[in-house]
């Protein structure tokens, strides 16, 4: 899930990999759950100064955002006759919007729905939401979401919708009686979707294979993810580090033996022994996606929302399985991928802004009728687990829940070390001969130069 932030200069953003299939809608979808962006144009330029003399607010959003956030809009409405007015931009947009706006004091929105990596570097600009921090607030998210809310010892952002990475496999085969005779004969244990790193490696060799008999692979176990870092960083936490190319004092440590460890399951074996198809370093979710709908691969490691979205002219449709993200040395973890509604200081109408954004917080369960699907209170989640076609909600909340899961690192330099340090370095292993030590000595010297 690409989340993006960069404080000196517009977020890039990466170009998805088309495929055979036409899986425009699924992949325009899992790229601006994950942040990458969402309409080109802007839809609407309402300013909030007009706004608030007539009991209304605007609210500034991604395209994502927006399908995620009329419903709360509409029940507001109904419920207290107060209007909204939303302005939806594309990812890029919208960070060159709150940059302009929130540094000049003059701003043309009540609310703002901020990627996660986004709230350091507009801290400055936001006010604080302490006030709504409640025992029963905080009792109802997440932990990692709750250190990600807070920067310098303030509340600035309340969560409104959350992802993670969670498994997604293919149940007509891991579940078919052949294929679990044939794997527990070869590996001594049971088939099923893979919990540990062994077991994923295992399943992705057992399932990569030539299907037609033509001498090629057709089938494999699964992808090798080199275009997005986000992934990866997930495998650094499964590792057991404790932090993500920081530590919580703010120490570059992407050179330790846990980034050693999940460098090295990430790239090996499963390119070497050929499990994941070749061409990683340009392999993106829109590729991985692709890849997995058309029946090239066993298994995906993917944001959770997708699971509903599988296209049913794919050839997986009815056929998918999906279980938490298998867990490394350092137990389960994943990185959420959260964004938050904000409020400018400027604003002339922040009471009306806050109510709004606690109406979000109470009925963050209206969230779950769109076409993401995604809510940010464990409440909500836990709502529709066990509900048939949500059987993404459990591993989703599992993960969530796990100790080992954590927020990418409170720096505004985040982005450009995702832009200049992860995603070149990663590229590198995957293209193989590299020495995984070396690129990571690297990497800390690139990152220390980039904090200064």
């Amino acid at each position: 899930m690409k989340l993006c932030s960069l404080p000196a200069a517009r977020p890039s953003r990466r170009r998805a990999t088309s495929g055979a299939m036409a899986l425009t809608l699924s992949a325009a979808l899992a790229l601006t759950a994950c942040g990458a962006g969402g309409a080109d144009d802007d839809t609407s330029d309402d300013g909030a100064e007009g706004a608030a003399a007539s009991g209304a607010i605007t609210v500034l959003v991604e395209g994502g955002g927006l399908a995620e956030l009329q419903p709360v809009a509409d029940a507001w409405k109904s419920e207290t006759g107060n209007e909204v007015t939303f302005v939806e931009l594309p990812y890029g947009g919208l960070y060159d919007r709150l940059s302009t706006e929130l540094a000049s004091g003059s701003v043309s929105f009540d609310v703002a729905a901020l990627d996660a990596i986004w709230l350091p570097a507009f801290a400055d600009g936001v006010e604080s939401l302490d006030e709504m921090f409640t025992d029963d607030v905080t009792a109802d998210l997440f932990p990692a979401l709750l250190e990600e809310a807070s920067v310098d010892g303030r509340y600035i952002g309340m969560p409104v919708w959350t992802n993670a990475q969670v498994l997604f496999y293919r149940a007509d085969l891991l579940e078919d009686p052949a294929e679990q005779t044939a794997f527990e004969a070869e590996y001594g244990y049971p088939l099923a979707a893979p919990t540990t790193w062994e077991e994923y490696r295992d399943v992705a060799t057992f399932f990569t294979r030539d299907t037609d008999g033509d001498g090629a692979t057709d089938l494999y176990g699964t992808d090798v993810k080199g275009a997005v870092e986000t992934e990866w960083l997930a495998s650094v936490l499964q590792a057991g580090a404790d932090g993500m190319v920081l530590d919580a004092d703010g120490n570059v440590i992407i050179n330790d033996a846990a980034h050693k460890a999940a460098l090295d399951f990430y790239v090996a074996p499963l390119l070497e022994d050929g499990s994941a198809p070749q061409g990683a370093a340009q392999i993106d979710w829109a590729a991985a996606q692709n890849l997995f709908y058309q029946g090239q691969t066993a298994m995906m490691r993917f944001w959770a929302h997708a699971y509903t979205q599988t296209p049913e002219d794919s050839e997986v449709f009815g056929k998918v399985g999906v279980a938490p993200m298998p867990a490394g040395p350092g137990g389960l973890a994943g990185v959420p991928g959260a964004w938050y509604l904000s409020v400018p200081t400027a604003t002339k109408n922040t009471e009306l802004a806050k109510e709004f954004i606690q109406f979000a917080f109470d009925n963050n369960a209206l969230g779950l009728d769109t076409a993401l699907g995604l809510a940010a209170t464990k409440s909500a989640l836990q709502s529709l687990v066990g509900v048939e076609g949500h059987e993404n909600l459990a591993p989703l909340i599992e993960t969530l829940e796990a100790d080992g899961t954590m927020p990418r690192p409170a720096t505004d330099k985040w982005q450009q070390i995702v832009d200049t340090v992860l995603i070149p370095m990663l590229q590198a292993a995957v293209a193989g001969g590299a020495d995984n030590q070396q690129l990571l000595d690297d990497a800390k010297a690139q990152v220390e130069a980039i904090l200064g």
